[in-house]
């Protein structure tokens, strides 16, 4: 089985920490390729850099020429699943709602641990339109922006701070809310006595079972197919 993971900005050190953890969620036998957009921005952290981010994914993915039997979109709460569920013709598992899906299973409230306070619409409207928004019972930040999280001790200070502020709001399980957080889950699941769900790692499980029970994306509704038509997504290739 080979999975396709997609970063969702252009730094090419965060998506091998994602790869990495990717790897180590998957099964024997399953590949990895990573994919790093080729534009956009260095980190997405707000509206604009989400929307950016989606079609920089899209353009990565319909250029992909490799074969892949599912496709990862590592970027927590940013946009482009959709368009991406349209485009494909394999299984698309978004790491927000493949974390909070896992989260519902474990316990009855859930809470997302994520960056800066002002990813948290974009995260709930997510969460939202996956149908699990109603089970979380908060959003918290850390402080910390995306490019700052190669500070292990201090994103788990941060974490670890988030989290209690989280686990008072009534969480029972927490959700890495970045795909740079991965591997964190392992560092802190015991210190904070509750479950922590990496969204990287729950993606990979599930796109692995979609593959194995033989299930991809419907297309006999709102995921159709595009239609076809003249689409220009940037200046001519050289």
């Amino acid at each position: 089985m080979h999975l396709l993971v997609t970063n969702c900005n252009t730094t090419a050190a965060m998506t091998e920490e994602i790869v990495a953890g990717a790897r180590a969620a998957a099964s024997p036998g399953t590949t990895v390729t990573g994919l790093t957009p080729e534009w956009g921005p260095e980190s997405a952290e707000g509206w604009l850099d989400s929307y950016l981010s989606a079609a920089a994914v899209l353009d990565t993915l319909r250029r992909y020429e490799g074969a892949c039997d599912a496709v990862v979109m590592a970027g927590f709460g940013e946009h482009g699943r959709e368009g991406a569920r349209e485009l494909l013709g394999v299984p698309v598992v978004d790491i927000t709602e493949a974390a909070a899906h896992l989260a519902c299973l474990i316990g009855r409230r859930y809470a997302v641990i994520t960056t800066l306070d002002r990813t948290r619409g974009q995260i709930e409207d997510s969460l939202h339109a996956a149908g699990v928004l109603a089970h979380c019972a908060a959003v918290t930040g850390t402080g910390l922006g995306v490019l700052e999280l190669g500070d292990p001790e201090r994103t788990l200070e941060a974490f670890v701070q988030a989290a209690e502020r989280a686990k008072e709001a009534g969480a029972e399980v927490l959700v890495l809310g970045c795909a740079g957080m991965t591997g964190l889950q392992r560092a802190v699941g015991d210190k904070l006595g509750l479950p922590v769900v990496d969204g990287v790692a729950a993606a990979v499980k599930l796109a692995e079972s979609l593959v194995s029970l033989g299930l991809t994306t419907s297309k006999a509704g709102g995921y159709a197919d595009p239609l076809p038509k003249r689409r220009r997504w940037g200046p001519p290739e050289r």
